[in-house]
């Protein structure tokens, strides 16, 4: 996918180079309302009341399984009860449309909460081998990323899937840094029949944001350096994103002292033209239960279209992907998903949401994305944090107390 200078040559002539393995589970979008459909066909038309993440595409469909020109076929479209790339599917307006056609009056097909669970689209495993080279310095010189797991791209949009690339499973590999010489490569790897790889809320950046995060944070650890300070000098091509870590750094409190047992953990990403920063703070129990207790987040998203959005958005996010860094992965067992409801799937409870301050640097530059920035960085900075309180590295996600019990 990527290669640039000579990574070969780098190693060769590195003092150190570390390698380390990242995975990530397979997850669900546990979207609050179900999926559902309500059609309405009829010999010279057909209704759709839904909420669809991809109208158009629901259009489509429908036409096609009742043989009616699209233009005869009308979507309603509503508020979507939680999207988060679930709604860019249309299976569920297919069984609805197949089912309508079957009566004569408007149909509504609900999905049970335990069969989104069992029989949704998920977000795919991916397992990555990177690597980092270093000089005398302690400074990265080369930088691999290997990303291995089901494509999205090749089933959802076949168009954009050239030469055996997804471009989006390695959307933010090797993230904003400034490494001399880079090499990123994508392996093809398909889950069984059946397991359906999707988007879900971050999309790729989700799925290399923790690791590259994470190696980089790894690498400042070895070299006994500030993780603020060891990303600085990787931004030079990037004067946003240091403004970011400046401000994040303050409004932190990064170097005020902490209890015993809590650490603080950075991450940032340049996710959709914003770049985002967050520092976790956290606590871990003799039992390794993590606490989250604080997030602060900064972002120049270039012009704030409306700026109680960008709240909004950073905290919905924030509270999305802790939820599947503590607690998220969707589990096999003799041919079925194992998990079924809130009970078994879980997400971040009311009681359990940290403080969450964001902070907007004002900034002229074109309007970002911020649906989904937060949601990429909250993972590497709880994962960094854990780090910091108890000395533990973890590589692979949802967080696991027994991992941590005593660390």
């Amino acid at each position: 996918m990527r290669n640039q200078g000579d990574v070969k040559a780098a190693q060769a002539k590195a003092t150190k180079t570390v390698e380390a393995i990242y995975q990530v589970p397979f997850l669900a979008h546990a979207c609050l309302e179900p999926v559902n459909c309500t059609v309405h066909v009829r010999k010279d038309g057909c209704d759709l009341w839904l909420g669809s993440q991809v109208p158009a595409r629901a259009k489509a469909v429908a036409a096609q399984l009742t043989g009616l020109p699209e233009d005869a076929v009308q979507v309603h479209n509503h508020l979507l009860g939680g999207g988060f790339g679930r709604r860019l599917e249309v299976d569920f307006v297919s069984d609805a449309v197949k089912l309508a056609r079957q009566v004569d009056f408007p149909l509504k097909v609900i999905w049970s909460r335990e069969e989104d669970t069992r029989q949704s689209t998920l977000r795919p495993f991916h397992y990555n081998h990177l690597s980092a080279s270093l000089d005398q310095q302690g400074r990265p010189t080369a930088w691999t990323h290997k990303v291995t797991g089901g494509s999205i791209l090749a089933r959802w949009a076949p168009a954009a899937f050239v030469n055996g690339i997804d471009r989006d499973a390695i959307r933010d590999a090797a993230g904003p840094y400034a490494f001399p010489n880079i090499n990123v490569q994508y392996v093809r790897h398909e889950p069984p029949t059946g397991i359906v790889p999707a988007f879900w809320r971050g999309v790729g950046h989700t799925q290399n944001g923790f690791m590259v995060e994470g190696l980089v944070d790894e690498l400042a650890q070895l070299n006994q350096a500030d993780p603020f300070a060891y990303r600085y000098p990787l931004l030079e091509q990037h004067p946003r994103a240091r403004k970011v870590l400046e401000l994040l750094r303050e409004k932190s409190a990064w170097d005020s002292p902490l209890p015993t047992g809590h650490g603080r953990g950075l991450a940032m990403t340049y996710c959709f033209s914003t770049y985002a920063a967050q520092v976790a703070e956290v606590s871990v129990s003799d039992r390794g239960e993590v606490t989250v207790h604080k997030v602060t987040t900064v972002v120049d998203c270039g012009i704030a279209i409306n700026p109680d959005s960008v709240v909004a958005q950073i905290q919905g996010g924030t509270v999305f992907g802790l939820s599947a860094a503590l607690f998220g992965n969707i589990t096999f067992k003799d041919g079925q998903v194992e998990q079924a409801n809130f009970d078994t799937y879980r997400v971040l409870r009311i009681n359990e949401v940290p403080k969450i301050e964001t902070y907007r640097i004002d900034s002229e530059e074109s309007p970002g994305g911020l649906g989904e920035v937060s949601t990429v960085t909250i993972a590497p900075a709880v994962v960094n944090a854990i780090f910091a309180a108890t000395g533990k590295r973890l590589r692979t996600l949802p967080v696991d107390p027994a991992l941590l019990a005593k660390a």
